[in-house]
């Protein structure tokens, strides 16, 4: 089944997380990045003329900004991060920026996915689409998954991850995750003493 862009958070015995996957049919030559408190989507080597193709193929996927790890499948991310920097909470920042920016004016109509957490697990998800947009709370020790295709509400999830490195394999090509095709590449961001992250 193919989901295109996927992403997951919530906290387990070992942790909080949030993790992202590309998957994707149109523009498979992109790779994670990490950056200093952050992980983007790029265009590999030799492939960078393709984001003249699509404004929505290159962004920053998870953004730290305090206590709080963001998560998204583009230039939303940045934008819900700095709400959550300048005070606002979670819910409230994630809801304004998808209704601000609202679904992709591509050719599919792709929605815009979206979640963020505490370190200490309160987290929310969320997805703004052509007929409508959700904001959904995230209760403690559970971890949910949405999509950009056909799983566009959120789904629960059993997550094993014990790290950032595991959380990005994890959402990759395991458990659940395994069933969904077209992976291209991933990132995570787990909570240890400070927010940790890899890219696969």
């Amino acid at each position: 089944m193919y989901l295109g862009r996927i992403l997951a958070l919530g906290s387990n015995e070992n942790g909080t997380f949030v993790a992202y996957r590309v998957s994707s049919r149109s523009f498979p030559n992109r790779m994670a990045k990490e950056f200093e408190g952050s992980a983007a989507i790029i265009p590999k080597e030799g492939y960078e003329k393709d984001i003249f193709e699509s404004p929505y193929i290159a962004y920053n996927c998870i953004k730290i900004v305090d206590d709080v790890a963001v998560v998204s499948n583009g230039s939303h991310t940045d934008v819900i991060a700095d709400k959550i920097s300048l005070g606002m909470n979670i819910r409230d920042a994630i809801a304004l920026s998808l209704l601000a920016m609202d679904y992709e004016k591509d050719d599919y109509n792709t929605p815009r996915i979206a979640g963020a957490i505490k370190k200490e697990g309160e987290g929310f998800i969320g997805i703004v689409t052509h007929q409508g947009i959700l904001v959904e709370k995230i209760p403690a020790g559970e971890v949910r998954y949405i999509s950009t295709y056909e799983h566009i509400a959120p789904q629960k999830v059993q997550f094993e991850a014990k790290n950032s490195k595991e959380a990005a394999e994890f959402i990759m090509n395991q458990g659940k995750f395994e069933e969904f095709s077209n992976e291209v590449t991933s990132a995570a961001a787990f909570a240890g003493a400070n927010w940790e992250l890899s890219t696969i």
